[in-house]
């Protein structure tokens, strides 16, 4: 016998308790005992598991119909209904899904009820993929979906993020082993813009998760409250459904515009912040910014490319080259649509055609191209032979959006307008549109000028200051026939106008203000003066003499007019030559047009054939007319007639004598382009032969 039996012994000899069984010994049972709870249970769960999954099987889940529309209402935080067949169970280990007539709700804020409609949805998905990692779809066949992608109007939520919307997450496609897609219709509405889309996606096939082929989507709706249609192409699908590369092109037409986009996108809804590539064209580009609202002059047909980047409610265009007419064009452009549309631009052209020029003063470029000005004038309702606009200024757009624009133009293509070195800001502000400075060289001078059209005040009450630096006369009359040699006159002046009007015939038919062109010191050919003067010996002599382009000096020169309800009245035309005085009356109408001046030049040398009687200018703006056989000429033709007649026909010249008895002209008050009634002569007595500054009613 051990000792442990000896000691057990004693023990019950002495009546004490049995011992306790070893440590050892327990533990090893409540092991064994877990193991078979736990075994238990395993064989429980698989059973249950197995009776569960034995159970879909059999009733392909039908019954959790209300569940599913519970749970998934619940999750998504908005209604999910199934108003036809349902299934939901594993077959054999990945769940298959089906549904007929599933939708899903928008939340309250939205337009539609529905941010996603099927008629038939059937998908197998792998079921570890819900809850680790990326969803994994292996097949998906949907049939008459319909996807409805709205935001809200301040652009902080969108339907498609669940639960409040906040935030606008873009999509997230899972991965796509086979898919069939067939009748799905897209619905975009941005109010910001505002911009609706209807959208049809043509049938898409994929098998083992490649696409193969682009996938198309077509469609139409409206930007604003312009048609348009569209159609786009996902050039990458499989990487798309990879969540790779999102290669799109897109092309939309719209107002006889076509607008062609291509870029990578971060996913299909998403154009924050990503550089596209933007191409337009089309007949006129002001039809294509019509579309936002934004109104600038009409231009001939056109052809831009840039980039563009799209942040938040900001749309920036870089880079952007083209064409319109003629005329060439480069520059950035930036739209904000906020709660007050604005357009801020650079723009530089190296030329711009003279016809491409036209609608900034409201000619219809096409129609000067083919027949003229006057008939683009009279195309915007200005009278017969008339070539001031009368286009009304678009009143209603140009306050609904503001602007700045900064243009620099090379210069003018044309053969007879010397204009280089344009510089022009323009400032829109709720209504009120400055041209200012506008500026530019023309001949070797400088203009400068401020233009403000004012639509806030009714009507429009608008001011031209236009200023000309002294510029050679010579050059700038170059393209009407006159040569610079022999010339070295120039001429500096100012207009300053002020009248009411939408158009800017209406405006200068009420403007009221001065007029004034000052020539200092010069040279002039002889023909010029002779011309002016009529004096038919001397130019005669002259000619036969071979010395035409012999100049005449210049002493001083002012063409002025003051003007008063729309008509200007000479105020005073006077200049003074070393051989002569010229002076000038009338006046003429920016009403209707019409001219109705008179130019006389006496010479200040005795002269034997002189014709000494007024040349008119008459006609309108468009034709004027050159009238040197005047009734002054034509009566002292008579008179030597008469007298070769009764005396002898030496007699008969005397009729045409000038005794050379011209006043000349003080030059201070000429320079300072004084009224008529501060003109004065070299002796300082007043001129009784320049006007008064005002002039009869002109037809």
């Amino acid at each position: 016998m051990d000792v442990a039996a000896q000691i057990d012994e004693r023990n019950h000899a002495g009546g004490g308790e049995p011992p306790a069984p070893p440590p050892t010994s327990d533990k090893r049972a409540r092991r064994l005992r877990v193991l078979r709870i736990l075994r238990n249970v395993a064989i429980g769960a698989v059973l249950a598991l197995f009776a569960a999954w034995l159970v879909l099987f059999i009733t392909k889940g039908r019954f959790l119909k209300h569940p599913f529309e519970s749970m998934a209402s619940s999750a998504a935080g908005r209604q999910v209904q199934v108003g036809g067949e349902f299934q939901l169970y594993f077959a054999p280990f990945r769940i298959k899904f089906l549904a007929e007539d599933l939708s899903i709700a928008n939340p309250e804020w939205a337009g539609r009820p529905r941010m996603f409609a099927a008629r038939h949805i059937e998908a197998r998905i792998a079921p570890l993929s819900l809850l680790f990692g990326r969803r994994h779809v292996p097949m998906l066949d949907l049939q008459g979906g319909a996807l409805d992608l709205e935001w809200d109007k301040t652009h902080k939520r969108n339907t498609w993020t669940f639960g409040s919307g906040e935030g606008g997450k873009p999509f997230e496609f899972p991965r796509i082993d086979r898919a069939t897609l067939s009748d799905t219709r897209i619905r975009y509405l941005d109010p910001q813009m505002p911009l609706v889309a209807d959208l049809v996606v043509d049938p898409v096939t994929a098998i083992d998760a490649r696409i193969g082929k682009a996938v198309a989507l077509r469609g139409d709706g409206t930007l604003r409250k312009t048609p348009f249609r569209l159609s786009a192409r996902l050039l990458s699908p499989d990487e798309t459904v990879d969540r790779g590369r999102n290669a799109l092109e897109l092309t939309a037409w719209a107002a006889n515009n076509r607008m062609d986009v291509s870029g990578t996108l971060p996913s299909l809804a998403e154009f924050e912040g990503v550089p596209l590539k933007v191409r337009a064209q089309g007949r006129d580009l002001s039809e294509l910014l019509a579309i936002i609202d934004v109104a600038i002059p009409q231009t001939r047909r056109y052809a831009l490319k840039a980039q563009m980047v799209k942040d938040e409610a900001t749309y920036r265009f870089t880079g952007m080259t083209g064409t319109f007419g003629q005329s060439d064009l480069r520059g950035t452009l930036t739209v904000k649509n906020a709660e007050r549309l604005r357009l801020d631009a650079q723009l530089a052209t190296r030329r711009l055609d003279i016809v491409d020029a036209a609608p900034f003063i409201g000619y219809n470029p096409d129609i000067v191209a083919a027949k003229g000005a006057v008939a683009a004038a009279a195309a915007t309702g200005a009278g017969s032979q008339r070539v001031l606009p009368d286009a009304a200024l678009p009143i209603g757009t140009m306050q609904r959006f503001d602007a700045g624009l900064d243009w620099k133009i090379g210069a003018i293509r044309s053969r007879s307008v010397p204009v280089q070195n344009i510089a022009l800001k323009l400032s829109l502000e709720r209504g009120r549109l400055a041209l200012s400075p506008l500026t530019f060289s023309m001949a070797r001078g400088d203009v400068a000028s401020d233009l403000i059209f004012d639509t806030r005040q009714r009507p429009s009450a608008v001011s031209y200051d236009i200023r000309l630096k002294p510029t050679p006369m010579g050059r700038l009359l170059a393209g009407y026939g006159v040569e610079e040699s022999g010339t070295t006159g120039t001429i500096g002046g100012r207009i300053k106008l002020e009248g009411r009007g939408d158009t800017i015939h209406d405006s200068l038919a009420s403007a009221s203000g001065r007029i004034a062109f000052v020539m200092p010191r010069g040279t002039f050919w002889t023909r010029n003066v002779q011309l002016a003067e009529l004096d038919l010996g001397t130019f005669a002599s002259k000619m036969f003499e071979g010395k035409l382009k012999e100049p005449v000096q210049l002493n001083c020169g002012l063409v002025a007019f003051t003007v008063r309800g729309g008509t200007a009245a000479a105020d005073p035309i006077l200049i003074d030559t070393s051989k002569n005085v010229i002076t000038g009356r009338g006046g003429f109408s920016f009403g209707t047009e019409a001219l109705d001046l008179a130019f006389r030049a006496d010479g200040k040398k005795f002269s034997l054939f002189s014709g000494q009687s007024p040349v008119g200018i008459g006609g309108r703006f468009a034709k004027p007319s050159l009238d040197v056989i005047s009734p002054q000429l034509l009566g002292r033709a008579g008179v030597g007639l008469g007298l070769a007649v009764a005396a002898t026909p030496v007699a008969g010249l005397l009729a045409f004598v000038d005794v050379g008895d011209a006043k000349s002209a003080a030059c201070g008050p000429v320079l300072a382009g004084a009224t008529a009634k501060a003109q004065r002569t070299t002796k300082g007595k007043p001129r009784d032969d320049v006007g008064s500054g005002r002039a009869g009613k002109i037809r």
